[in-house]
């Protein structure tokens, strides 16, 4: 008996080692920083390692990850969780903000395509692949994923949808996500990323397609085989101000796992998520200012 317990810790102890190596870091600012590959819970402020952070998303039911979208360092982290968690448990369905409703037919044709041992040589044509996301960011995403056996599945509006919302914004049921702070937050987020240029009577239209795609995204969720793993942008998977609101909205009920890739030097709060991985950062670029030139011409 005690040699079969020996045999199972010894067997339990390769299990948790067997997570994939970590991809290394792509981006070039934030090298030297303190905060360089720190995995944190929020709540606590404890740091996690990898494992450790592995093992607490693993046992959620839903985990979303919040990233900015054109870091690759945060693309990498993300293949490399998909590949980590999968290792402790089975995977139910991946879901991304990258994807519309109009492309999951081109999603699973090609997925049986693959299957069937026949080539795609052209991928992101065959999956409709929107030019505004970047393919080299998350093309090894979209490989590994259409080989596996769980669905990737959309988790945005479509572009007719989010026209009309725009036109004609809905009303949006549920106390949390219409909640004033949350709307004055959400406003906020969407003059600063417009640069101030907007006109204000395009704001409540902008907000109502940000928190319509967020309802989206949550009622995708709920319909995915679990356990699911959103992918999508930092703000849309914030507890106080995204995804995690409109599930709750929706009688959501079995935990959520939040984790926020953050490039060092950010500051996240533990309302903001249960997890941080901070990450090094892209060169700062001044958006604006070319959105200024056009403005004064």
């Amino acid at each position: 008996m005690r040699l079969l317990l020996i045999a199972l810790v010894l067997l339990l102890a390769g299990c948790q080692a067997a997570l994939p190596p970590l991809p290394a870091w792509q981006s070039p600012e934030g090298r030297q920083h303190a905060q360089l590959g720190q995995i944190v819970e929020l709540a606590s402020g404890r740091r996690l390692s990898p494992t450790q952070l592995v093992e607490r998303l693993a046992a959620a039911p839903r985990v979303l990850i919040g990233e900015r979208h054109d870091n690759p360092d945060h693309h990498a982290l993300q293949l490399w969780l998909l590949e980590a968690l999968a290792a402790r448990r089975a995977q139910g369905s991946l879901l991304l903000e990258m994807l519309g409703p109009d492309q999951l037919e081109r999603v699973e044709a090609t997925r049986r395509r693959l299957a069937g041992g026949q080539a795609v040589t052209d991928l992101p044509a065959a999956l409709a692949w929107q030019p505004g996301w970047d393919w080299a960011l998350y093309g090894p995403i979209m490989r590994h994923a259409l080989t596996q056996p769980y669905p990737t599945l959309p988790a945005n509006l479509g572009r007719d949808e989010v026209m009309q919302v725009y036109r004609q914004p809905p009303p949006l049921a549920g106390k949390a996500s219409s909640a004033p702070k949350v709307r004055t937050a959400l406003l906020a987020q969407i003059r600063d990323a417009h640069c101030d240029q907007l006109p204000q009577s395009q704001l409540p239209a902008m907000l109502a397609v940000q928190q319509q795609r967020d309802r989206r995204m949550a009622e995708a969720l709920l319909a995915a085989p679990q356990p699911s793993l959103l992918l999508a942008g930092a703000y849309h998977v914030r507890r106080d101000l995204g995804v995690p609101l409109h599930l709750a909205d929706l009688g959501a009920t079995q935990d959520t796992g939040v984790l926020l890739l953050a490039e060092v030097g950010s500051r996240v709060a533990a309302g903001q998520a249960d997890y941080v991985w901070y990450t090094p950062a892209q060169a700062e670029q001044d958006h604006c200012a070319r959105i200024r030139q056009a403005a004064d011409r």
